[in-house]
């Protein structure tokens, strides 16, 4: 089984009130292709960091991240947005959505990106709305969703074009338990059926339940590993 992920002594620090944080402390990590992966830990612990790292989206201050067989720190800013466009699905706590696009509009934009044509498109967004709870409810704007609508139209863009690599904030946040429940189901029949890998960074023992593998992060370090059975 080839490494979708593999971090080598990754390190980041932040700069708070004169005082050194750190976001990241010699972080090794290897995530195998298809594995279902949950970070935990407290706030703060650099969940978010590290899933930041391996996205492209930060800069560590040194270690590398591989992601496939590209190494990020060899990319211009440019091939890090194609790999990011092509390869990877994010979900972030904030949603990120563009709020002067509908639901739908938001979950093609990617396809949009992508080149896929429009009748493909829209077919796609159709169902994965479907998939996620949200049927009928694509010609809305985020600001006339709920919490919870909107973050499952982030998930809903962030899985629309089947990456192989899905890298999640906090995706259960603001979901009630059928909808949580929904959402990682979603998760795991992409995980099964297409490989896809997850790394996802959440407190919710929902979440956790389905992973593969437990990984406890505080203080920027890695303090636990460990596998799960398999659900």
């Amino acid at each position: 089984m080839t490494n979708a992920v593999q971090c080598q002594q990754l390190c980041r620090q932040f700069h708070q009130g004169g005082q050194i944080i750190h976001g990241l402390d010699h972080v090794d990590f290897v995530v195998k292709q298809g594995e279902f992966i949950c970070l935990t830990g407290p706030s703060g612990s650099g969940k978010t960091t590290l899933l930041n790292a391996i996205g492209g989206l930060d800069i560590p201050d040194s270690g590398t991240v591989q992601v496939g067989n590209t190494q990020l720190n060899t990319l211009s800013n440019s091939e890090l947005a194609d790999l990011r466009l092509g390869h990877i699905g994010f979900v972030f706590q904030s949603y990120n959505l563009i709020p002067v696009l509908s639901a739908q509009e938001n979950i093609e934009f990617i396809l949009l990106m992508q080149g896929v044509d429009a009748s493909t498109r829209h077919r796609l967004a159709n169902e994965i709305l479907k998939e996620v709870g949200l049927e009928g409810l694509g010609s809305r704007r985020p600001a006339e969703l709920s919490g919870g609508q909107q973050q499952r139209v982030a998930v809903a863009r962030a899985i629309v074009s089947k990456p192989t690599l899905v890298l999640a904030d906090e995706p259960t946040a603001n979901l009630d338990s059928h909808t949580a429940k929904q959402l990682m189901g979603l998760f795991t029949e992409l995980n099964r059926r297409h490989g896809t890998t997850f790394i996802v960074a959440s407190h919710d023992e929902r979440v956790q339940h389905f992973a593969h593998r437990l990984i406890r992060m505080e203080d920027g370090k890695i303090i636990e590993d460990n596998s799960l059975a398999e659900n």
